[in-house]
């Protein structure tokens, strides 16, 4: 008598088992409580390291003076500052912090997103050619002298040709109605590389002056924050940060790999264009206002992973708080660790960001025992 065939276990029990990012037994139960408490102590770090960086600088202003105006500006008492004090606290300081916090924030954020999206812990949203479109549109309005929106053409400029060069890349990788993860990603390099042959051009046919102003923009920095540009990167980071947590648990699915992902229920096409575009808007704003500063997407999330797990509830919410945590640091440290003058902000995280990931890479190889 043929025997009958075990029963399928039902489809709850395998959604439960998909759940876990690593696709079968979930995470252990000190990963698990990782999270909130290391969210707790970058959320007390973050804090702290405010305080510290709205009164340290060339003129400085003492932590419980920081807090007494603070506190008089939101009618909660306090005392305020001196006229200098005042101004330099609220018209130079906490401009360029609240900057910091939405950058730091925002490239934390699209570094998660787009390591989801690809399934690399490696990538980062420069990979899709956020960075180098931002840099062309802002390069190419120095160079060619163009002033149709005032101080605001640069940064427009930017901005523009961050999600047009997404929106190029996606369109170039799309096939058939699909894109594939490897195609999008040589589809990526390719047109990176055309964007730096676009920026060499423009950087030839650009005056002495020009030339000062391009390498400042691209070296990356706060030194020119003003509530207007805060203003202006505020709703782009708000809606790309608000949109991102309600996508992890499709992200952990997706880990699982994309036929499984779409038996699950995952639209995996619709989920890579809503986050490619979502990483385009928070990257092409951080660009626009800062220029262009790097491995802040590429080392948070990497950081948060290893610390924590890989499950995207508190990856995603996770590196944007890392990402406004480190990017405060550093711009404290390009401020202060050579008064008078000012260390450019995109050198600083790249010269101990390169280190670190190169420490990080060994460290891993020596752990898996080599790269498969």
């Amino acid at each position: 008598m043929a025997l009958s065939p075990k029963p399928a276990p039902p489809a709850a029990c395998r959604e439960h088992a998909a759940a876990s990012p690593a696709g079968a037994a979930p995470a252990p139960a000190g990963r698990r409580r990782a999270g909130p408490l290391l969210a707790l102590g970058m959320t007390a770090a973050l804090l702290a390291l405010c305080l510290l960086s709205a009164g340290l600088g060339a003129y400085d202003i003492p932590v419980g003076d920081v807090l007494g105006s603070l506190l008089h500006r939101a009618g909660l008492g306090g005392e305020p500052l001196d006229r200098v004090g005042e101004s330099v606290l609220w018209n130079v300081r906490l401009p360029r912090l609240a900057l910091a916090l939405l950058v730091g924030a925002a490239l934390g954020c699209a570094g998660a997103l787009m390591q989801g999206v690809f399934g690399n812990p490696l990538a980062e949203p420069g990979v899709i050619g956020v960075s180098s479109g931002a840099a062309v549109g802002a390069v190419a309005s120095i160079a060619l002298g163009l002033g149709f929106l005032g101080t605001w053409t640069v940064t427009a400029c930017a901005f523009a040709g961050g999600l047009a060069t997404v929106l190029l890349v996606y369109a170039l990788a799309r096939s058939g109605g699909r894109t594939e993860v490897v195609t999008l990603i040589l589809t990526g390099i390719a047109v990176n590389a055309f964007a730096g042959a676009l920026i060499g051009l423009c950087v030839f046919l650009a005056d002495n002056a020009q030339l000062t102003q391009i390498t400042f923009w691209q070296l990356g920095s706060l030194a020119q924050a003003t509530w207007p540009k805060v203003l202006a990167v505020l709703p782009c980071a708000l809606a790309g940060l608000a949109v991102a947590p309600w996508y992890a648990r499709k992200l952990d699915l997706l880990a699982l790999g994309e036929r499984p992902a779409r038996h699950l229920g995952v639209e995996v096409e619709r989920l890579r264009l809503i986050l490619v575009l979502v990483v385009a808007l928070l990257t092409a704003a951080a660009v626009a206002v800062a220029g262009i500063i790097t491995f802040v997407g590429l080392l948070v999330p990497h950081l948060l992973r290893m610390a924590a797990g890989p499950g995207h509830r508190f990856l995603v919410p996770g590196s944007a708080l890392g990402g406004a945590l480190v990017l405060v640091a550093a711009d404290l440290a390009a401020r202060t660790a050579a008064q008078p003058a000012e260390l450019p902000l995109g050198v600083l995280t790249a010269l101990f960001g390169s280190p670190f990931f190169f420490w990080l890479l060994r460290r891993t190889r020596r752990k898996q025992g080599g790269w498969a």
